[in-house]
């Protein structure tokens, strides 16, 4: 077995050797590309992407990619697509095959069957002058010069040019659409990608008990407040306004300061003007306020009205963190 530093550099010439074709792919990007996109954003049907192979492989991942940035799109198999499955396609719906070299025996047979339909033919191809692209109503090139394999056999660098012309297509029609982080929220509604997108302080806030005392409340009872409430903190509030919060911090400065507690009131250890956040806010944006003033908690507000804490734990928890 080599020994890895040989390794490592077989890896980075992988990585290179990538990274260089498909650093030329922008060139390749012509009067086809806006056609294409042009063409889908017209279309009121989806897009369907074909491929075989490996090339069905990243049609695949092209299709999530766009149903995932509001492209309604389907992916047929080339080879199930002349077994059965032709009836994919819907009289509206935009065709995209993809093949390397545009000649493969599947879709030799798909092309005249989708052209047949009346369907708008987009290839996706390495091959200028390929069946493919000779057939298409318009073409996305992907030409590279060699795979990254030391045959030149397995598919590695062009299928990785598929991918980002793929990445392409999606991006531009998501901008001209106007396709915003809250459209992506409603697509992505699970996990931590979703909670960041829709999640707000109201959500959280629920979770937590709502420490309060007054002003004048005497600092023994603020202390009990915090512990009962498990949140290392307590708001001072004049009614329902926030006037002040009381810390742990404030606690272990109010101890280092003071030999006799006992006649000390919430007010005389309070921090006035606390950080506060509104409850309607996302909690990814709580979380970048808690970061940019070192503090770990914040009292979240309702209609100006003091309405509960919101932890980074709480943060945490939901994976937001």
């Amino acid at each position: 077995m080599k020994d890895s530093k040989a390794i490592l550099e077989m890896a980075r010439d992988t990585i290179r050797s990538e990274a260089e074709a498909i650093g030329h792919l922008s060139a390749q990007v012509d009067e086809g590309f806006a056609q294409t996109v042009g063409a889908i954003l017209a279309s009121p049907g989806r897009v369907v992407i074909s491929g075989i192979g490996k090339s069905a492989i990243i049609a695949s991942k092209i299709v999530a990619t766009l149903n995932s940035t509001g492209t309604p799109a389907i992916f047929m198999h080339a080879a199930d697509a002349i077994h059965g499955d032709l009836g994919t396609i819907q009289q509206d719906d935009v065709v995209i095959c993809i093949s390397k070299s545009g000649n493969t025996p599947e879709i030799k047979m798909l092309v005249p069957l989708i052209k047949q339909g009346g369907n708008l033919l987009i290839g996706m191809t390495g091959e200028r002058e390929s069946y493919l692209a000779e057939q298409a109503d318009h073409v996305l090139h992907t030409y590279v010069e060699k795979e990254a394999c030391p045959n030149n056999l397995a598919p590695t660098t062009s299928t990785t040019a598929q991918m980002v012309v793929g990445d392409a297509l999606a991006i531009c029609l998501l901008k001209l659409r106007g396709f915003s982080s809250s459209d992506f929220a409603r697509y992505h509604p699970g996990g931590t990608l979703g909670k960041k997108l829709y999640l707000r302080v109201a959500d959280i806030i629920p979770q937590n008990l709502v420490p309060r005392v007054q002003p004048d409340t005497p600092v023994k009872d603020a202390i009990l407040e915090i512990s009962e409430k498990m949140l290392g903190v307590t708001a001072v509030l004049d009614g329902e306004r926030i006037v002040g919060i009381i810390t742990d911090g404030d606690i272990r400065r109010m101890l280092n300061k003071y030999d006799n507690i006992g006649d000390l009131r919430a007010a005389d250890i309070m921090s006035r003007n606390p950080k506060t956040v509104d409850a309607e806010v996302l909690a990814v944006k709580a979380l970048k306020q808690m970061r940019e003033n070192d503090i770990s908690q914040l009292l979240a507000t309702e209609n100006g009205a003091y309405a509960g804490v919101v932890h980074i734990h709480n943060l945490i928890k939901e994976g937001i963190l």
